[in-house]
């Protein structure tokens, strides 16, 4: 004779079942969160001429992300030498302090967006520094700000053996 199932079991059943989906999908999501979100590396250092250089190796999707600061606060760029500005969110932007300037609207690869225009006292990304960068504050970039030309027209950029070599201005050599 086969044992009845109680009332009890049914529900320990369903009980297990909720904590394994659960822990199936933290671990899902854990596992998402170490491959997807790959920076590429970073290395700064000086090149043969004594210029400074940060070296980028890409990340998700072939991008170029580095850790830097905005205003001394860390800030996690993507590099967008397609941006005219380096382009912050409004979340970032008030976590640093920033003054929302005038008004504008700007184009995105998504189309016109609404922004406010800013100065950044300071921008720094490995041994690379620029004072009194123009920026712009648009809503919706995340976390993330567009590291834009504003920034990057003070330093040579170019690609080298699939990285992203950006020096600091200064002899390139005899």
């Amino acid at each position: 004779m086969a044992d009845a199932m109680t009332p009890g079991d049914a529900r320990a059943g369903r009980w297990m079942l909720w904590v394994a989906a659960f822990g199936l999908l933290g671990g899902l999501t854990f596992l998402f969160s170490l491959v997807a979100f790959d920076s590429g590396g970073m290395t700064a250092g000086t090149d043969s001429y004594g210029r400074a250089t940060v070296i980028l190796e890409p990340g998700q999707g072939g991008h170029y992300f580095v850790e830097g600061t905005i205003n001394g606060s860390p800030v996690e760029f993507l590099v967008d030498t397609g941006a005219t500005d380096i382009a912050i969110s409004n979340t970032v932007a008030q976590r640093i302090g920033l003054d929302f300037g005038p008004k504008v609207t700007v184009m995105t690869a998504a189309g016109p967006a609404p922004a406010w225009m800013t100065r950044l006292d300071s921008v720094s990304i490995g041994g690379l520094h620029h004072d009194n960068v123009r920026a712009s504050i648009t809503p919706g970039l995340g976390e993330q700000a567009l590291l834009g030309m504003s920034f990057l027209k003070h330093f040579s950029i170019r690609q080298e053996g699939g990285n992203l070599v950006i020096a600091s201005a200064g002899s390139a050599g005899p």
